[in-house]
């Protein structure tokens, strides 16, 4: 094992039958694809319309900050979402926060296509969408342990990994199908059209997610083991109240930020090259919209293959060393993507995205397992949520204001390389220490 920690399941407990397991799988992949959807379609939009509607300026780059900034506050409040599911979700259920963080996110981006620009209601516009941005961010930050839990504690002995990559698929599924619905829209519409209506239909697509939130609700059940943990935990705390929050804060806070650090170039690279790269190939580049958004879609589609790939061999070779080629091909093709990029040529932007995504996927499929088996089941969604989200916040949430912040700042975009490289570092050492307390806790072995 590379992490040390009690077993995922309650050992006493009846295993699942097949049929059960494939149906929380599937709703676990399928919440965590449409949540994933939602979120991202506000990413493409902040690179390709929100500055102007929202944010208008007398300086294209000052309007893509504010709504890349505005793309960043929905990252700042994930870790609320996790902080507050994560805590009831170890004392109560996972199930019930999967539920609120999907209804969540349906409300928040049917709002956000519904929401008047700045030229019809002014300065309660930009107000709104950030408010409405942070409804987002709570819901993802909720939505993440939550289906990763489901998924990783039905999963039959030794296949863990596989099944929380289910989960992980959420993302390049939600990758994908924004594009495709960004790109079909565009297509239909003028571009006088999109920049006043089009851009609104993808956000409609948010009303889906409350129709399968109904279905997790009234169709899907916890696990027989989890319902005897749920009473094991009644029982308990009878006499002495549990705060799994507590717990985290005050004995595994290391544990939470060696996680973090782990992680946060994994998804600062991803939103560097699925929305800053976008904005920077059409804005900086001069290249065509459509062109690059099917770049990203056929990317994101070699995802669904890898990611279940490196989460599978994570099961037999370990979750760490998987973990570990992936951050150290990042820091070392963290140069070529941007140099690649720069030739301006379609051919090679798609060379520079697709190597990357390669090694983004070789990390994010078994980073679900890892981070469930870091910490003991009683504070699970707590912990995994919070080291995920901390990734999130200083690593996706920030990239894409930083990158455009670099190239203002230097004009070269080998400063984004470098602001890549010096978080690969960071998740290599804290890698590293992770590695070293796994072998401590197995004896040295």
């Amino acid at each position: 094992m590379d992490t040390a920690s009690s077993p995922l399941k309650d050992p006493t407990a009846a295993p699942p039958a097949d049929r059960n397991r494939r149906k929380v799988a599937t709703a676990a992949a399928l919440a965590s694809a449409v949540e994933w959807y939602d979120y991202f379609v506000f990413g493409i939009a902040a690179a390709l319309v929100l500055g102007d509607l929202y944010f208008p300026s007398g300086s294209s780059s000052a309007g893509v900050l504010a709504a890349f900034a505005t793309f960043a506050v929905g990252f700042l409040a994930r870790p609320v979402g996790g902080v507050i599911a994560g805590h009831l979700g170890d004392k109560r259920g996972r199930k019930p926060m999967l539920v609120l963080a999907l209804t969540l996110m349906g409300v928040a981006t049917t709002g956000i296509g519904l929401l008047p620009t700045y030229e019809t209601i002014g300065i309660a516009a930009p107000v709104l969408l950030v408010l409405l941005r942070v409804v987002q961010g709570i819901a993802v930050g909720a939505q993440w342990g939550g289906a990763m839990l489901m998924a990783t504690e039905y999963a039959p002995e030794g296949k863990r990994g596989l099944y929380g990559s289910l989960v992980q698929l959420g993302v390049p599924i939600g990758v994908v199908t924004a594009n495709t619905v960004f790109l079909v829209a565009g297509a239909a519409t003028s571009e006088s059209a999109f920049a006043s209506w089009g851009w609104r239909v993808p956000f409609f697509v948010g009303v889906l997610v409350l129709v399968l939130a109904w279905y997790i609700h009234t169709r899907v059940e916890e696990t027989p083991a989890f319902r005897e943990a749920e009473r094991a935990l009644a029982e308990q705390e009878k006499g002495a109240p549990r705060s799994p929050l507590r717990t985290i804060l005050t004995k595994h806070l290391g544990t939470v930020f060696l996680a973090g650090g782990s992680f946060a170039v994994n998804t600062a690279t991803f939103y560097i090259i699925i929305t800053g790269v976008l904005d920077y190939a059409t804005r900086e580049l001069d290249m065509e919209r459509g062109a690059v958004l099917t770049v990203s879609l056929c990317v994101s589609l070699t995802q669904l293959v890898l990611i279940p790939a490196s989460a599978a061999l994570s099961d037999r070779i370990g979750r760490l060393r998987i973990y570990a080629l992936g951050a150290v091909g990042l820091l070392v093709w963290a140069v070529p993507l941007f140099l690649l990029i720069d030739t301006k040529s379609l051919l090679w932007l798609a060379v520079g995205t697709f190597v990357t995504s390669c090694f983004l996927s070789i990390m994010y499929g078994p980073q679900a397992a890892l981070f469930a088996e870091l910490f003991t089941a009683e504070m699970r969604y707590t912990g995994a949520s919070l080291g995920y989200q901390i990734a999130a916040v200083f690593g996706g949430g920030l990239a894409p204001f930083m990158m455009v912040l670099l190239l203002e700042a230097t004009g070269t975009s080998m400063a984004v390389s470098a602001y890549i490289i010096g978080l690969a570092v960071i998740a290599l050492i804290s890698i590293r220490i992770l590695a070293n307390r796994a072998r401590a806790a197995d004896g040295g072995r």
